[in-house]
């Protein structure tokens, strides 16, 4: 595998991490009551904190040759 395909399939999954963040944070707030709404929260901000992560990483190590 190249290192420019893997690169996108990172990227793929940093993409990934914030729809799903999105979703959590969704149900955290709106559908989930009590400590489960805590534990919901704090995953899907850590998976966009990762995701944040990952995105920075991909855009700024610059362009692969090939």
């Amino acid at each position: 595998m190249s290192p420019a395909l893997l690169k996108m399939y990172v990227s793929f999954a940093g993409m990934a991490f914030m729809f799903l963040s999105l979703v959590i944070i969704y149900f955290s707030r709106y559908k989930l009551k009590g400590i489960l709404k805590f534990v919901a929260a704090f995953i899907a901000y850590f998976l966009m904190a990762t995701a944040g992560l990952i995105i920075f990483l991909v855009v700024f190590s610059g362009p692969t040759s090939g």
